[in-house]
């Protein structure tokens, strides 16, 4: 978690939505990691999880990744929840939950929907408290500048998920 973390506060230097993923094979092998990057893409596909993937699989030469495990400091949204179900991850690692935006303990619930073709393990809250202050530091100093109208714009907040 701690790469996925780098990665997340690498995102926030160039001023993106600080979500960092790392794709880990067998033996603890890092075949990618990555930061959103959706602002310096001007492409809103290009979150954290879904670039680290894409990576991972052409390390690999594989549009599978069957044994490996993703960390990533956010909940997914739904968009990426069903790519990792698409790419076969193993296990999902993830730090802070998403009320507001997750499709894996939250929302869409992707995982548990009759149509997701592959299940992983998943285990959240993983350095939730890291996880979650690296996205408050950011949504406030957006808004100290006067960039973000509301406490309302950070994803992350107390509430678990509903059981």
């Amino acid at each position: 978690m701690e790469m996925a973390l780098n990665e997340a506060r690498a995102a926030a230097m160039r001023g993106e939505v600080p979500v960092g993923a790392a794709v880990v094979a067998p033996g603890g092998i890092v075949l990618a990691r990555a930061g959103n990057e959706v602002e310096v893409r001007r492409d809103v596909s290009a979150h954290a999880e879904l670039l680290a993937l894409r990576a991972a699989a052409a390390v690999r030469g594989a549009a599978r990744l069957l044994d490996c495990d993703l960390f990533v400091t956010l909940e997914p949204c739904p968009m990426c929840a069903q790519a990792i179900s698409f790419f076969r991850i193993r296990r999902l690692v993830f730090g802070a939950y998403d009320p507001k935006g997750g499709g894996v303990e939250h929302g869409a619930r992707v995982f548990d929907a009759a149509s997701c073709h592959h299940r992983p393990e998943v285990v959240g809250g993983a350095q939730e408290i890291e996880c979650a202050a690296v996205l408050r530091e950011f949504f406030n100093k957006l808004r100290d500048q006067g960039a973000a109208a509301s406490p309302d714009q950070c994803p992350v907040s107390a509430a678990r998920p509903n059981p």
